[in-house]
């Protein structure tokens, strides 16, 4: 399985906060993002920045593996 967690906007956009997806062998970081960006269009036009395991990335070719975390994030600020 895959955790899939979303912050900010983004979670009231999707409507949850947390999910998880089945794994496969083979999959791609962009193979996910495909996936929810279907089903949650709106959510995804705010996305500004992805991280796996905890570390952000822009490689959408990354290989997955089971048991990763994949987080989706619009932009933010704070002070």
């Amino acid at each position: 399985m895959l955790k899939i967690l979303f912050f900010g906007p983004v979670v009231e956009r999707v409507g949850c906060a947390s999910m998880a997806m089945a794994f496969q062998a083979g999959m791609s970081l962009q193979d996910i993002v495909t996936q929810l960006q279907s089903r949650y269009p709106s959510a995804f036009e705010i996305v500004c920045f992805i991280a796996l395991n905890q570390v952000q990335t822009r490689d959408m070719t990354t290989c997955l593996n089971d048991q990763d975390e994949i987080a989706f994030m619009a932009k933010f600020s704070g002070g």
